[in-house]
């Protein structure tokens, strides 16, 4: 009976983080403290749960496929080989480095992003009449933002649109395909890091990973006609409720 509750618990968090992933992002926040609480330990529930959410967005990505335009004027190409480079160091990190200072260091990352997307819009306009993110600005920030997603991923979507908002002042529904391409992107490396390094507990895994495919789907269907003010509303206070709960995680 236990398992059974354990299985179905995995399985509804793969449901509602893919969900989370197609319209926000921040799925991981969910799937991460489900496979600690099935006896996962921390880094490989981190591990497991990149891993698990990775067919998911990939079913976003396909939905969203039609979407995809260029960002700050820059062509996805390039985003795409900044992100799989950063994808790499980061998960190369968190093979080799311990989580507890990072515990300490997300919430702070958190709270930017979540004040960039709640004030971008008054904000933006005002750094890119002083400021002109050229080309390197645009690839180092991806860089940065791969490195992060391949290390933990936890809002890395949320933060990409955060940073996008400022630079380039788009629409948040409009970012939608680009951020579930580039998210993915990032995870395909540390998927395969992680696979190699036999730290992923497979059946967890494979259940999260069969809610996350039809969660992901569903989402980003629900995520195209969602009105774009009901996306950026949900999107923040999300990104501020996952601030608050890292906060006390991380110091309490």
């Amino acid at each position: 009976m236990v398992a059974d509750l354990t299985s179905l618990s995995l399985l509804g968090a793969g449901v509602l983080a893919g969900a989370m992933n197609a319209m926000a992002g921040g799925g991981s926040f969910v799937t991460l403290p489900a496979l600690i609480g099935a006896g996962v330990p921390s880094v490989a529930a981190n591990a497991s749960s990149t891993i698990a959410l990775y067919p998911g967005g990939l079913a976003s990505a396909w939905v969203y496929r039609g979407g995809l335009t260029e960002i700050a004027g820059l062509g996805l190409r390039p985003m795409l080989a900044a992100t799989l480079a950063g994808g790499l160091v980061g998960a190369l990190l968190l093979l080799s480095t311990p989580g507890l200072l990072f515990d300490r260091v997300l919430p702070w990352l958190l709270l930017i992003a979540t004040l960039a997307l709640a004030f971008g819009r008054q904000i933006g306009p005002a750094l890119r009449a002083r400021f002109r993110a050229g080309p390197a600005t645009l690839l180092t920030t991806q860089f940065l933002l791969g490195v992060y997603g391949g290390y933990f991923g936890g809002a890395v979507g949320l933060m990409m649109m955060a940073a996008w908002n400022l630079l380039d002042g788009s629409d948040v529904k409009a970012l939608n395909p680009a951020r579930t391409l580039l998210v993915s992107a990032a995870n395909t490396i540390a998927v395969l890091c992680f696979a190699i390094s036999g730290i992923v507990h497979w059946p967890q895994t494979a259940l999260v990973a069969a809610g996350a495919i039809f969660g992901g789907y569903a989402g980003a269907v629900l995520g195209k006609w969602l009105p774009s003010a009901v996306v950026r509303v949900a999107t923040v206070l999300f990104a501020l409720a996952m601030t608050i709960t890292f906060f006390i995680r991380g110091y309490h």
